[in-house]
């Protein structure tokens, strides 16, 4: 295989890969493993549901038991209220990152995009030649590394896949699920 056609797989591949969006549940779990809570640790159903709740005029009121059939992919169409809630309780993520879309699959660039300036610079990119476009890149990555800053995440295969955790829970945490797991949960 020449090289030409190797790169051409690569991109086939991730074309591929880009055109199935990560579903809520996955999104949902992905934040909630990521973003910690009052007490520095990652969100479960009830530290999340409690979050929405301790918000200053909470958009909506969310149950654990909701957030976990979220989470679990038991209930895939939240209201609009809930996931505003949810979104301002894990740290104002971008609402459509939970969308089922794959171009709202990569929250750093969502995230990235609520900047007005960064929303200039790719409307100033739009309708470039693509070898421009690549060539300014190229610039800001080594400028980047100048400055000694680390390099945004890649949009390879794992991107935004979320990662599970391999911990062991302490005793309380074990009771807790226990008894969340008997209410059905």
């Amino acid at each position: 295989m020449s090289r030409n056609e190797g790169e051409h797989q690569g991109d086939a591949d991730a074309e591929t890969q880009s055109s199935r969006p990560h579903s809520l549940a996955q999104k949902l779990t992905s934040l909630m493993a990521r973003r910690k809570d009052a007490r520095g640790r990652a969100y479960v159903s009830r530290t999340l549901s409690q979050a929405v709740d301790d918000l200053p005029d909470p958009p909506a009121s969310t149950s654990f038991a909701l957030i976990a059939k979220l989470a679990n992919g038991r209930q895939d169409n939240p209201t609009i209220k809930t996931v505003l809630a949810l979104c301002r309780a894990l740290g104002d993520v971008p609402p459509a990152y939970l969308l089922p879309h794959a171009a709202y699959d990569d929250l750093d660039a969502l995230e990235a995009f609520e900047d007005p300036l960064a929303r200039r610079v790719l409307a100033l990119l739009r309708d470039l030649p693509e070898s421009e476009v690549r060539e300014v890149v190229a610039r800001l990555e080594a400028r980047r590394d100048q400055l000694g800053m680390p390099s945004p995440p890649d949009d390879g295969p794992d991107a935004g896949r979320p990662k599970r955790a391999r911990r062991r829970r302490t005793g309380t945490e074990a009771a807790q699920y226990a008894a969340d797991a008997l209410e059905g949960l």
